[in-house]
């Protein structure tokens, strides 16, 4: 079996930033993966799974309601817990969509209140969510893509 893209990149050098994935095209449609990588993988620990399933809630809240919401295809977290995958409809760069990642991460960190979705009848692990964690690990994102800008992958 061919390697998978995302397994070609030497994750010893990656760091905290915004990556484009992958691109899909199909017919005339074209998706594009983004890399919303908030931990540099095996050399920070992982996010931990309240704080991961509390921005994903917020996060994927804040994309659904924002005013590219027809754009937005997926959000979610990555299995290895050191970040999130934004699928967008169209032929797009990081610096295209860096000031939504910046207006979601402002929502989150300002977020007060219930999370959204999660109650037994909207979600299947409705009590394992931690607002305050959630809010650390997207500051200090924020600060890190906002300082360095990290766009391409090294």
């Amino acid at each position: 079996m061919e390697k998978i893209q995302s397994f070609k990149i030497d994750h010893l050098k990656l760091m905290p930033g915004l990556y484009v994935s992958r691109k899909d095209i199909k017919d005339t449609v074209t998706v594009t993966t983004f890399d919303m990588r908030i931990t540099a993988p095996n050399r920070q620990p992982v996010i931990d799974m309240p704080a991961l399933h509390t921005i994903e809630h917020l996060g994927a809240t804040f994309l659904r309601n924002s005013n590219v919401s027809e754009d937005i295809v997926y959000f979610g977290p990555m299995g290895c817990r050191t970040g999130f995958y934004i699928v967008m409809f169209g032929d797009l760069k990081s610096e295209d969509v860096y000031p939504l990642v910046s207006q979601m991460c402002d929502f989150i960190i300002d977020y007060q209140g219930e999370i959204p979705g999660a109650t037994p009848a909207e979600c299947g692990n409705f009590s394992e969510q931690n607002l305050n964690m959630a809010k650390y690990y997207i500051s200090a994102y924020k600060s890190e893509l906002t300082q360095n800008k990290r766009f391409k992958y090294d």
